[in-house]
């Protein structure tokens, strides 16, 4: 029978409580599911950009799955490390798709002039914040596993999820002005259905963006709170606000999946888009 435990020849626990074998379980199967699918999607579109999202998919199920190896061994560093440094890191990866995903639909749209930033701009600036967060957070999660660095390691943690936080801020910001510019003018190139399947995608961004904001905030103030407050002590809130809200994101991202965001090639082509099409601009002057 599994047994919570101190770290090896101290008297500090890594863990609060011995971690669910089902629940567990149960996100492993759920993540392998849902990572599989978008790299089945990924590969048959050949849209790679959609590679740090397949592998903030691959971080969770590592995550989860070494909680069940940590169930029995709650006395070791290793496997708390590897599962927490999954479970915390895998978003980061997410967002980074995330990114890439509102540039490219902005010039699939033809709405650069509508974008707060250019796009190609855009996406280093929110990508380079990004991997800002993930090594703030890494090096955090790093200092995790040693008892005599768990301050610095949580505030560590906490500074790379406000990084990410003002970043997902920024973001949002910048596609609600996209968004509502667009709206208003409909771009170039755009007719009635053209319009809501571009709609749809940026929809699809505001879902996500929204669930790992949410997810973020969460984190914070746990992380605020400390070791011995009730967040980190229960694990149901994990579960609850981190586990099901970024499986959330990983279903919206397959069900909308950005496939064909590329913009037009020359004035006689169009762009498909999950099996439809956008006309491009010049294609359609008289």
């Amino acid at each position: 029978m599994p047994q919570l435990k101190p770290l090896v020849g101290t008297d500090y626990y890594l863990w609060k409580y011995v971690p669910s074998l089902a629940a567990a379980i149960i996100f492993v199967l759920l993540f392998g599911v849902i990572t599989i699918a978008i790299c089945w999607r990924m590969f048959r579109t050949r849209s790679w950009f959609c590679i740090p999202f397949a592998l903030g998919g691959i971080l969770e199920i590592l995550g989860y799955g070494y909680r069940i190896h940590a169930r029995s061994q709650t006395d070791k560093v290793v496997p708390y490390a590897i599962q927490n440094s999954g479970i915390l890191l895998a978003p980061v990866f997410f967002a980074a798709s995330i990114y890439m995903v509102l540039g490219r639909t902005i010039r699939a749209a033809g709405g650069e002039r509508f974008s707060l930033i250019r796009p190609n701009w855009s996406t280093k600036i929110f990508v380079s914040g990004d991997v800002l967060s993930l090594m703030v957070q890494a090096g955090g999660a790093g200092m995790m596993v040693s008892s005599g660095n768990q301050n610095l390691g949580q505030n560590m943690i906490i500074g790379g999820l406000f990084i990410q936080l003002i970043v997902f801020g920024f973001f949002i910001v910048g596609t609600a002005i996209f968004h509502t510019r667009m709206k208003r003018h409909r771009g170039p190139g755009l007719s009635g259905r053209g319009f809501v399947l571009w709609r749809k995608m940026v929809n699809m961004l505001y879902a996500c963006s929204v669930l790992i904001v949410i997810r973020s905030v969460f984190r914070v103030i746990e992380y605020i709170m400390g070791s011995d407050a009730y967040l980190l002590s229960h694990e149901w809130t994990m579960y609850v606000f981190d586990a099901v809200l970024m499986w959330g994101v990983m279903a919206i991202f397959f069900v909308y999946f950005p496939a064909g965001l590329q913009p037009p090639k020359n004035d006689n082509e169009s762009l498909d888009l999950g099996g439809h099409h956008l006309i491009s601009h010049r294609a359609q002057k008289p």
